[in-house]
């Protein structure tokens, strides 16, 4: 069976390259390391790091990562790494993964880049990959990412209590999943989403994402 790859993905506004400590680096921990910024770190497993050396070596070993597969997103204006993700949890046998390691920049939260480099992703799991279930699981306090689960055109299907521990506290894990027979109607409203003629002058969504589902 197929696993994810460090593949390149390209889109209109984010490209998705392999995670490379030495390209992107720079700009990442630029974008994460002020104090105002610690935030970003709240319900990940890592960080925030107190310095340059301790980033670049957690950075170095998600690059060489086996059991995880993290793709930086890239905006293709700038050519500055504005975020990453991963596949994780990778079972081939049964053609399940999950989404996870999320991490956007400022640069990146709220805009068409960001959207697509999920639509991206999805598309690479279940067209290239030819997987049946996609996941999204997330600490159950982080409201943000559950919002963004349901946006995307994940299906919420429950709690897992107590189910890790995270920086020495507990995690309850809200699960969501997308199948992919449902893939083609989810493609159909990234694409209308996406596309340039939905937003006016100013950047604003003329539909949003949900509606076109």
């Amino acid at each position: 069976m197929k696993r994810p790859e460090r593949v390149v993905l390209s889109g209109q506004y984010v490209d998705l390259v392999p995670l490379d400590p030495a390209a992107h680096g720079d700009a990442l921990f630029e974008a994460t390391s002020a104090r105002e910024h610690e935030a970003l770190w709240a319900y990940l497993p890592e960080g925030p790091f107190a310095d340059r050396a301790s980033f670049d070596k957690y950075l170095q070993d998600r690059a060489r990562a086996e059991d995880a597969i993290f793709l930086a997103v890239v905006d293709r204006a700038s050519r500055r790494a504005v975020g990453y993700g991963s596949f994780m949890r990778i079972e081939p046998a049964h053609r399940v993964v999950e989404v996870g390691h999320i991490l956007y920049t400022p640069a990146l939260q709220r805009t068409r880049g960001a959207t697509e480099a999920m639509y991206l992703m999805a598309r690479y799991v279940f067209e290239d990959l030819e997987y049946r279930r996609y996941e999204w699981k997330c600490n159950a306090e982080n409201l943000a990412s559950r919002r963004a689960a349901l946006r995307l055109g994940f299906t919420f299907e429950g709690i897992f209590r107590q189910h890790m521990i995270v920086k020495g506290r507990n995690r309850d894990t809200a699960w969501f999943s997308m199948l992919d027979r449902e893939w083609p109607g989810r493609k159909t409203a990234f694409e209308r989403w996406l596309a340039p003629d939905n937003f006016d002058d100013k950047g604003r969504q003329k539909t949003r994402l949900e509606s076109l589902r």
